[in-house]
């Protein structure tokens, strides 16, 4: 009798360590941003006014004005997927609407993540202009009639 009770508690310990294991190895999917409306982008027409747009999609995620030839509203959806401790975005989307000086629809837009491209935005290496001479080499290489580059005034 104590040696099923004894192989039945191991079991369930073993089919409980198990479960565990695998909720850990289940993905965690997170929408963030933009909720789209089902059908709200094919509402937008050229010519609408913002407070139209606004009505149909709502509140932009984010706004730009460039060179003061009128504004663009941008709604952005990022799903990230995250498996263990690897976290990846699977879909991304994008509306830009722009408008025109008076306010109005110019164009429209709707992009995805195979629409972007990969930034990089810190590739750590500063520009040098000039000489590339570390301090070192420029010690060797000793100070007599030796030209330094612009960023040193032509001096060591």
């Amino acid at each position: 009798m104590q040696k099923t009770s004894r192989r039945f508690t191991s079991i369930s310990f073993a089919a409980a360590g198990l479960a565990i294991i695998l909720a850990g190895c289940s993905p965690e999917v997170d929408h963030r941003g933009y909720v789209a409306k089902p059908g709200a982008f094919n509402q937008i027409t050229n010519g609408m006014s913002k407070m139209e747009v606004e009505g149909i999609l709502g509140t932009p995620s984010t706004t730009a004005s460039v060179q003061f030839k009128g504004d663009s509203y941008y709604y952005i959806t990022s799903i990230t997927t995250s498996k263990a401790f690897l976290t990846e975005e699977t879909q991304r989307e994008v509306i830009a609407v722009r408008f025109g000086e008076d306010g109005r629809v110019r164009s429209f837009a709707q992009y995805g993540l195979e629409d972007g491209r990969v930034i990089d935005v810190n590739s750590r290496q500063s520009p040098v202009y000039g000489e590339d001479t570390s301090v070192l080499t420029a010690l060797l290489r000793g100070s007599k009639g030796t030209r330094t580059g612009p960023m040193l005034g032509g001096k060591f």
